[in-house]
């Protein structure tokens, strides 16, 4: 395997927001811009900039393997559960694991991982 294999987006000099190989599409924590918002309003955010990166590397939400995501606070669970329930694609819900977690901004109510299919 070469770097040259790995096309990577957003390089920063910390993180990439998205690398692909192999046909694999791997997102970083995505996280809301506007961390004013309830946790609906920051979930439906997280899910566009998935939707956004997901474009960019010629996938969608239809062809998740697999998400992970991170909440503050358990008690936002239900709220998450409904935008998630209306942006997944029926029929092709990934595989998921939900985890409480300190996030690394105190506004940030939660961050999503993402690996998909390209």
């Amino acid at each position: 395997m070469t770097a040259a294999s790995i096309q990577r987006f957003d390089v920063g000099p910390r993180m990439s927001e998205m690398a692909v190989h192999n046909g694999v599409v791997y997102l970083a924590g995505q996280v809301a811009e506007d961390g004013s918002q309830d946790i609906t309003g920051q979930t439906q955010q997280v899910l566009a900039a998935v939707d956004a990166l997901l474009a960019r590397a010629g996938s969608d939400k239809s062809k998740i393997l697999r998400a992970q995501i991170f909440l503050v606070d358990l008690a936002d669970f239900a709220a998450m559960n409904a935008v998630w329930e209306q942006w997944v694609v029926p029929g092709h819900t990934p595989p998921r694991a939900t985890v409480q977690a300190a996030l690394a901004r105190p506004e940030w109510k939660i961050e999503v991982v993402v690996t998909a299919a390209a």
